[in-house]
């Protein structure tokens, strides 16, 4: 059965058709809900509410971007909205691959700062960067997508990554140079 099928029969609330649309997701977007919340209960819950908002509103799904790809962003959306009601901290990145690229390519640290100095790093940066160094670095968003899932302008999904990026290699350095308390 083609995706476009499986889409179609869900529209029509077919459950044989849904659940299996969600076996085909449910673990990748588990994985992505974990990033975010740091319980894994309360992730599969995110995972939960996604699949229930994503059956109810899948009219509004209209194919320009993978299936997969409007699910994550539901799931991200719900992530975020979880942390932000109970004011959590960002769970622990796992061993992921940073994805370093920005405009002015400068997201160097020093090679001796390890993966864990960098997700306690993260960690202590306050909301409003944090969620943007997590969509633009862990999640791989671009600034007009992390304006839209996060419903600020790119102006300032720009500003709080440049700002958050200094804050991080601040946080950092202080690690290297062991001022951190």
């Amino acid at each position: 059965m083609f995706q476009v099928d499986i889409i179609e029969k869900c529209r029509q609330n077919d459950r044989k058709a849904q659940l299996k649309l969600y076996n085909q997701y449910c673990d990748g977007m588990l994985i992505v809900a974990q990033r975010f919340v740091k319980n894994t209960m309360e992730a599969e819950d995110v995972v939960q509410e996604s699949f229930i908002k994503a059956f109810t509103k899948l009219e509004q799904y209209k194919a320009e971007v993978t299936f997969g790809a409007w699910l994550k962003r539901i799931v991200i959306n719900k992530s975020i909205d979880l942390l932000k009601s109970k004011k959590q901290r960002l769970v622990d990145i796992e061993d992921v691959q940073l994805k370093i690229v920005d405009e002015d390519n400068d997201w160097s640290v020093d090679n001796g700062i390890t993966i864990d100095e960098v997700k306690t790093a993260i960690q202590k940066l306050s909301e409003k960067y944090k969620y943007v160094v997590m969509l633009y670095l862990i999640e791989g968003y671009d600034h007009q997508e992390i304006s839209e899932i996060l419903n600020i302008s790119e102006v300032a999904s720009r500003t709080q990554l440049s700002r958050g990026k200094g804050k991080l290699k601040e946080l950092l350095n202080k690690k290297k140079n062991g001022t951190e308390s």
